[in-house]
C-alpha cells in the first residue's frame, strides 16, 4: 500500500481551474489507486505568507474542505484536515530549514518573481514557505505527490531535502515521488490564454468560480478568447484560448483532446462553446448543490475531526523520531 499526499491553500476563489488541476485528479487517482491510502489537507499556514482577513480565511478554508467532498472523495479512504491543527508541520518545518541553504529558497519561483519585481514587505514566511511545504510531504511519508508543472519545483527541493537528511542521519524520510496528470493540470485564463487560470485574479472573466451560477458560467465560456482561425484544432501555440477550451473539455470528460477536436471539427466556435458551456453546468451545479449541504453540517465536523485525529496521532510519531534521531530533548 502506498500513501499519497497533497494540499491546497485557502487564498481567492476557487476556480475551475482547481478543480480540473487538482480536486479532479485527486478523486480521479482514489478510484484508479484503490490499495492507497490519501492523506489530503487544506493549507492554512501557506495562506498566511501573506496578511489574511481571519474570518474570510477561515470561511475559504472550510469552502475547500466541503468541495473535496462535493467533488467525489471518498471520505471513507481520505485523512482530510486542516493543516494548522497538527503543529507539528511547523515543528518539522523548522527542522527542515536547518537543512536547506539560502541558495536553493532563492531560487523558488516565488520569492524570486516578487524580488525581481522589488516588492516591498515580503515576509520571512514567503522565503522559508518550501520548507514547511516539504514538512507537509515528509512527515506523513508520502510515497506519491500529485503536482501541477508549476509545482515540480517544490517537490524537486523536497527530495533533495530529504535525500540529504538520509544521507547525514540514516534513512529516516520516504523520497517521495511525483504524479503527474497527463491533461488538465494548467488551465489558462480565459481572457488571458498565456497565462494560468488564477483564483486570486482581479478580473473575473479570466476564470469560473466553483461558486458561478449557470448564467454566468455559460456566459464566461461565451467569451472566452479564441482566434480568427475559425477553425476546431488544437494548437496550443497559434490557437492557445481554443487549446485551453479543448482541454477542459477532454479533461472533464476524460477523453482525449484529438478525440474533441475530432468530434467538432466541423463545428463553429460558437457551437463548441454553447457545448462547453452544456457541460460545465451539467458538471458543476450537481457539485455546487452537494457542498451547499455539507458547508454548515455536523458531517463536515466529524470527517474533519477524525482527520485531525488520525494526522495528528502519525504525526507526533513521526516528530518523536525525528527529534531523537537529531539529537534533540534529554533522552
Amino acid at each position: 500500500m502506498k500513501r499519497i499526499v497533497s494540499g491546497i491553500k485557502p487564498t481567492g476563489i476557487l476556480t475551475l481551474g482547481n478543480y480540473l488541476g487538482a480536486i479532479k485528479q485527486f478523486v480521479k487517482l482514489q478510484q484508479a489507486r484503490k490499495d492507497d491510502e490519501f492523506f489530503l489537507f487544506v493549507a492554512d499556514m501557506h495562506a498566511i505568507t501573506t496578511r489574511q482577513v481571519p474570518a474570510e480565511l477561515r470561511k475559504r478554508t472550510l469552502d475547500i474542505a466541503a468541495m473535496y467532498i462535493a467533488c467525489g472523495l471518498e471520505k471513507e479512504r481520505t485523512v482530510l484536515f486542516i493543516q494548522s491543527e497538527i503543529k507539528e508541520h511547523v515543528e518539522l518545518g523548522y527542522i527542515l530549514q536547518s537543512n536547506t541553504y539560502m541558495g536553493e529558497l532563492e531560487r523558488m519561483t516565488q520569492y524570486k518573481d516578487k524580488t525581481q519585481k522589488q516588492e516591498t514587505s515580503i515576509t520571512a514566511s514567503l522565503f522559508t514557505y518550501p520548507t514547511l511545504m516539504a514538512a507537509d510531504i515528509l512527515l506523513y511519508d508520502a510515497d506519491y505527490v500529485p503536482v501541477g508543472e508549476d509545482q515540480k519545483q517544490h517537490l524537486e527541493l523536497t527530495r533533495d531535502i530529504a535525500n540529504r537528511f538520509n544521507n547525514y542521519y540514516g534513512d529516516f524520510f520516504t523520497v517521495p515521488e511525483p504524479l503527474i496528470p497527463e491533461v488538465g493540470a494548467r488551465i489558462m485564463d480565459l481572457q488571458e490564454p498565456n497565462k494560468k487560470m488564477s483564483k486570486s485574479d482581479e478580473f473575473d472573466k479570466g476564470f469560473i468560480s466553483m461558486f458561478d451560477d449557470e448564467a454566468t458560467i455559460r456566459r464566461k465560456i461565451r467569451q472566452a478568447v479564441t482566434d480568427s482561425i475559425a477553425k476546431i484544432n488544437y494548437d496550443p501555440i497559434n490557437q492557445p484560448g481554443l487549446a485551453n477550451l479543448l482541454t477542459i473539455y477532454a479533461t472533464i470528460t476524460n477523453r482525449s483532446i484529438d478525440d474533441i477536436a475530432k468530434e467538432f471539427k466541423e463545428a463553429t466556435y460558437q457551437e463548441f462553446k454553447e457545448a462547453l458551456g452544456n457541460l460545465l453546468v451539467d458538471t458543476l451545479i450537481p457539485i455546487q448543490n452537494r457542498y451547499l449541504e455539507l458547508i454548515k453540517s455536523q458531517e463536515l465536523q466529524d470527517i474533519l475531526d477524525q482527520g485531525r485525529d488520525t494526522a495528528s496521532d502519525y504525526a507526533f510519531k513521526k516528530m518523536r523520531k525525528c527529534k531523537k534521531k537529531i539529537g534533540l530533548g534529554r533522552k
